[in-house]
């Protein structure tokens, strides 16, 4: 499914390959049943942003969003386990799911990690798919939320993946906004491919990571 791969590029940090690749992205946008007009129209403004102005400009909005504070993590365990001993097993129960599926996690990437994750989904089926983004929807939610909090265009992507899971949509109108900067927190970000090479088998009865599945509530 080339929507979840349209989505892992999208929260990616900024490169020239993926300014490149945004026009067939906004294709796949335009033509996929799974993403509603709403969350459509929000998406294709978000390639239109990114399409615009200085690489170094996007990459240093993109680091000051992402990389300075847990309230907009992209890697999932950090809101619900943060820097605790249940992350790591987390994260080792996570990566033997690629595994058992054929997929070897590329070192530079940690296996929490939301455009991972997205890129991990765009190999298995719409099933599959819909059952993990249901399990972390309390998670997608949480950082949708610190999103349109900071009225950002990425909050597209996570109202559209909130939508496929079957929840509905944050209501802007009811977030109300934040100026104040997080803080800082140095983090290590990589280009390199999530997972090295394709896949060795496909099996599709991988099934969800247990760490995702109750306790969700808890997320914040």
């Amino acid at each position: 499914m080339l929507v979840f791969k349209a989505f892992s590029a999208l929260l990616s940090y900024p490169s020239e390959d993926m300014r490149r690749a945004l026009p067939e992205i906004a294709d796949i946008i335009r033509t996929t049943p799974l993403v509603q007009a709403q969350q459509r129209g929000d998406l294709l403004d978000l390639i239109d942003q990114l399409s615009r102005g200085d690489l170094l400009a996007a990459e240093e909005s993109y680091v000051d969003l992402f990389d300075r504070g847990r309230a907009l993590s992209l890697h999932l365990f950090e809101h619900l386990h943060g820097e605790s001993r249940d992350r790591g097993e987390a994260m080792v129960e996570l990566k033997q799911l690629y595994e058992k599926a054929g997929f070897e996690l590329s070192a530079r990437e940690l296996p929490d990690y939301l455009p991972v994750v997205l890129e991990y989904l765009s190999c298995r089926d719409l099933a599959e798919a819909r059952e993990m983004l249901t399990d972390c929807a309390h998670i997608l939610t949480t950082i949708g939320r610190s999103l349109v909090a900071r009225r950002s265009h990425y909050a597209a992507v996570l109202q559209a993946l909130i939508v496929i899971a079957g929840e509905s949509p944050i209501e802007v109108a009811k977030v109300p906004p934040v100026k104040e900067r997080i803080e800082t927190l140095d983090r290590d970000w990589a280009e390199e491919p999530a997972f090295g090479g394709a896949p060795v088998s496909a099996d599709p009865a991988a099934g969800t990571p247990a760490a995702w599945k109750g306790g969700l509530g808890d997320a914040v």
